[in-house]
């Protein structure tokens, strides 16, 4: 579906339950966005901040499938936060404020220590590693061009409040780097769960969760399976894809 901008479309997640902006040729979402709403423990009390909000999939899954109280999608591209803002109306959900702001420098809107959940979905490519995209947009979400994982991972500590969450899904192979960072930033990691394409498959993405000042213990859920077959994905897969339990709404 397009948008009455020519350079834009209008797509459906969550099985159609939300409609989401997106530009045509620059960033656009991939599933990963969806897999972590779904990992991430989010409360209807809590306060979330989305590190990186891109075109806002992130944001506006957690706030339809969770109803927390406030989702404040902090983005550096600021026709990506416009794009946020009209995709927020379009669904009516009012409990999600797009902030224009480099995540990497201080802002003083946003409480330090102040949310409950901070989650991230941070380019998987190392700076100066890969091809790269001809697309500025798209290559400024791919790869660590301007805000690196460390800064995602130092903004994640900064923000959430003592004993709070920061979710991340990351690529598989930078595991080790992301699980380091995280210890490092006083945020001991608690779940973690890797994704594979398929049952024989090495693991190409991974979600974990840490807790700020959290004691040294984790869980490792069973893995999970996308495909069962080419272009068809699992039971599970499916289900997490697909339409939020009741409409999309919020507050």
């Amino acid at each position: 579906m397009t948008t009455s901008e020519t350079n834009e479309t209008c797509d459906a997640i969550l099985g159609g339950a939300l409609r989401v902006i997106q530009p045509r040729g620059g960033y656009r979402f991939a599933i990963d966005s969806i897999l972590l709403a779904r990992f991430a423990i989010v409360r209807a009390r809590d306060r979330v901040l989305d590190l990186g909000a891109g075109s806002g999939v992130l944001s506006l899954a957690i706030a339809a499938l969770h109803r927390p109280r406030e989702v404040i999608a902090l983005e550096i591209q600021a026709e990506l936060v416009a794009m946020i803002r009209r995709s927020t109306a379009l669904n009516r959900i009012d409990s999600i404020r797009a902030v224009a702001a480099d995540l990497r420098t201080l802002q003083q809107e946003l409480p330090q220590a102040g949310f409950d959940v901070v989650v991230a979905n941070p380019p998987y490519r190392a700076d100066k590693t890969g091809r790269i995209s001809p697309n500025a947009a798209r290559h400024l979400a791919r790869a660590e061009t301007s805000a690196r994982l460390e800064d995602f991972v130092a903004a994640a500590e900064r923000y959430v409040r003592r004993g709070g969450r920061a979710a991340f899904v990351f690529t598989a192979d930078r595991s080790a780097e992301l699980i380091a960072l995280l210890r490092s930033n006083t945020m001991e990691p608690k779940r973690m769960r890797f994704v594979h394409p398929y049952i024989d498959a090495p693991a190409t993405m991974m979600l974990v969760e840490a807790r700020k000042h959290g004691r040294t213990e984790i869980a490792i859920e069973p893995p999970l399976i996308l495909y069962d077959a080419p272009h068809i994905y699992s039971r599970e897969a499916r289900t997490m894809l697909g339409e939020v339990a009741s409409p999309a709404s919020a507050r």
